[in-house]
């Protein structure tokens, strides 16, 4: 079984060595609708997936991250990356180009990396991320599975290069949350009240 959870933000970037020039050599921002599709062939004591409720918990932080944010491709030039840093208190630096391809690519993994890092407790058995889809406009998005959040072909992301401004994670209602995902603690999720 499928199950779909929808988040929004605003966010800018430039997508450099895109086809088109106001993309390539533009600062622009879109409306993004991002759904976050979890899967498993087992229901929990609440006969769900996984409660919506816990979703909001880790992964609408990490997801709001990008909104009011500009996103930054780690290997633009330095002038540029500063200077946006300078006179922007929320950014991302991501170690591939903010295209809606590779948004998808890196929210994919970010979200199986919390699922992967949860401890479950109310029966909830072998859920995953089965899709991640962006929504960069309402006629364009680009579907993750993930085949292509694993592949070589499309660039490798190691979620140790992705980089977050203090004012972003200060905002996270767990300020160490990304340090504990990158060094595998183990959360438990709490029981809703």
């Amino acid at each position: 079984m499928i199950i779909r959870k929808l988040f929004k933000f605003e966010n800018a970037h430039i997508v450099r060595g895109c086809s088109t020039e106001r993309c390539s050599f533009n600062i622009h921002g879109h409306s993004y609708k991002v759904e976050v599709l979890l899967e498993s062939d087992y229901l929990d004591n609440g006969d769900m997936v996984y409660d919506f409720g816990l979703i909001k918990i880790r992964i609408k932080d990490l997801i709001d991250s990008f909104d009011h944010s500009i996103t930054l491709y780690n290997k633009d030039s330095n002038e540029y990356k500063t200077d946006m840093k300078k006179h922007s208190k929320r950014w991302i630096e991501l170690p591939v180009s903010p295209s809606a391809e590779q948004f998808s690519r890196v929210i994919f993994l970010i979200v199986q990396k919390i699922i992967d890092n949860t401890m479950m407790i109310n029966g909830e058995m072998e859920v995953s991320v089965n899709s991640i889809i962006v929504h960069e406009t309402d006629t364009g998005y680009a579907q993750c599975f993930k085949k292509d959040a694993y592949s070589k072909k499309m660039g490798i992301i190691n979620l140790q290069d992705i980089k977050f401004s203090n004012q972003t994670i200060s905002e996270w209602s767990n300020p160490n949350l990304w340090n504990e995902l990158l060094d595998g603690v183990i959360v438990t999720n709490p029981k809703m009240v």
